[in-house]
């Protein structure tokens, strides 16, 4: 899951190399903090959101196989 919400996190922004993925586990659900550069923090949330939400149901989806429940938070 983080593998895979880096990795659409670095395609979408100008400084790739600066994209990190922190993950913490919250009793039956997992967090993972998406963390940027701040010039990027604007392309990663998206008009209205809607790239941010897309990035949500991604790694949601991705989860459902574990049985785990995913929040993704964003973090400049």
């Amino acid at each position: 899951m983080e593998e895979l919400l880096a990795y659409l996190a670095r395609e979408l922004v100008d400084h790739p190399e600066d994209v990190r993925v922190e993950r913490r586990d919250a009793g039956p659900d997992v967090v993972l903090e998406l963390h940027v550069a701040e010039d990027d923090v604007g392309k990663v949330i998206g008009k209205q959101g809607n790239v941010a939400r897309a990035l949500r149901t991604v790694v949601r989806a991705s989860a459902v196989r574990t049985g785990r429940r995913v929040h993704v938070e964003i973090a400049g």
